[in-house]
């Protein structure tokens, strides 16, 4: 007896019980408070982010796939047992246990794929080259939609420091002690025009002068908030003399310091202006993450990589730390980092994983989604006129567990390196 497509089986309507919605939803609760606890909801949200950009990605090769009016079977958020599904129209949508990504079916992805003989129209294998090319690169479209987007924020919403400029952006509050920048009256929000004849400072110039001037006057010149000029004479102390009040000023020892925390200017730009940005910044992040992952897998990219397994290095600017991929755990840490480091952080990290998905994810080899095109395109070139040529999967198998196996390996090292000597914060 034919069964009916929008009738769920024993199975699923077992999926339908309230008990693992109830579950789910007592995990999440405990996660969430978990997270309150340990004040850790920022990178709770920055982490559920990562996911829904996951997410996000599936859910790109399913709209795509319906465009191009194929056979979706399932879309799923999660991975294994699943908690709750329904159907509607042939699709089995729900979600599973472990809310780590995502995936979507489409029948008839490979020439081995058994479908009924009805629904062979609507196969991956019987669309066309172009829509099953598009199918494939829309998960990589959306991460790179994605990035553009939040780089157009980042130009546009939160700006970019410059290079030259310093801005006050507070006063160190030492008790008992009146700093050199209190008796000048130095506000947060005031710009440093001049130190010591330096027009426009950068931070360096500004630091080298106040750090070598203890004792010593130097002359200032700056601009309020409210645009009035003022120019004055300050004298920097040395650090040690606030050492009794403040333990923090140790380190600098007989340097000068005025008691201020110093930051560039933040230029924004407008919105069509942050559109020409961010399409800049994605294309050189694009560059660098493919030049990057080529060089990975070179043979000195390999030896690199290798050696740091088994000698790792904590210092990020070595060569070793450079070729370091990031485990689950690795990037929960970057995710507490950029949260404590505010929005901009958070954004950097999102574009910076999202240009890497998509592009990864285009490497020509299967199991990957470059894989599928890389198939797609070579069953083009081997197709005539009215003979659709197939490529036999089956062939490839045994490259598709070799990539598996790298993947693996990679994720595995990677655990290991982000637990045993985690990388410092690249956001402080």
């Amino acid at each position: 007896m034919p069964r009916d497509e929008d009738a769920p089986d024993l199975a699923e309507a077992r999926s339908f019980s309230g008990r693992r919605l109830a579950e789910l939803i007592v995990v999440l609760a405990a996660v969430v408070a978990l997270a309150y606890r340990w004040h850790a909801l920022g990178t709770l949200a920055v982490v559920a982010s990562i996911v829904a950009m996951i997410v996000l990605h599936e859910l790109g090769h399913y709209v795509v796939a319906r465009w191009a009016g194929m056979d979706v079977t399932e879309f799923f958020v999660g991975f294994g047992p699943r908690v709750i599904s329904w159907r509607r129209r042939g699709i089995e949508y729900g979600v599973k246990a472990l809310l780590v990504g995502g995936y979507v079916r489409i029948s008839g992805m490979t020439n081995v794929d058994e479908v009924p003989p009805e629904r062979e129209a609507r196969t991956y294998r019987a669309a066309s080259f172009p829509r099953r090319v598009a199918v494939s690169v829309a998960g990589s479209v959306v991460h790179l939609v994605l990035a553009f987007a939040m780089l157009w924020y980042l130009a546009v919403g939160v700006g970019a420091y410059q290079s030259r400029g310093v801005v006050i952006a507070g006063l160190a509050h030492v008790p008992g002690v009146v700093t050199p920048a209190a008796r000048a009256g130095l506000e947060p929000g005031d710009v440093i025009l001049a130190v010591d004849g330096h027009r426009d400072p950068t931070l360096e110039q500004f630091s080298a002068v106040v750090s070598g001037r203890a004792g010593r006057p130097v002359s200032l010149v700056w601009r309020t908030p409210a645009g009035r000029v003022v120019e004055r004479t300050v004298v920097p102390e040395p650090a040690r003399a606030f050492v009794p009040a403040d333990a923090a000023y140790r380190a600098l020892g007989s340097r000068g310091v005025l008691g201020v925390v110093v930051t560039p200017p933040v230029a924004h730009a407008s919105l069509v202006g942050g559109l020409a940005d961010a399409g800049r910044s994605l294309v050189a992040l694009t560059e660098t993450t493919v030049s990057g992952l080529a060089a990975h897998f070179t043979p000195h990219g390999i030896a690199t990589y290798l050696a740091e397994v088994a000698k790792p290095s904590s210092n990020p600017t070595s060569a070793k730390s450079a070729s370091r991929f990031e485990s689950p755990v690795g990037i929960v840490q970057l995710a507490s980092d950029a949260a404590a480091a505010g929005v901009g952080a958070v954004l950097e990290l999102l574009v910076l994983i999202n240009v890497f998905v998509g592009v990864f994810n285009l490497v020509p080899l299967l199991p990957l989604d470059g894989g599928h095109v890389a198939v797609a395109i070579y069953e083009r070139l081997r197709s005539r006129r009215g003979r659709p040529y197939h490529a036999d999967v089956l062939k490839l198998m045994p490259v598709t567990y070799a990539v598996i196996a790298v993947i693996v390996f990679l994720g595995v090292t990677a655990l290991y390196l982000d637990i045993t000597h985690p990388v410092p914060n690249p956001f402080s």
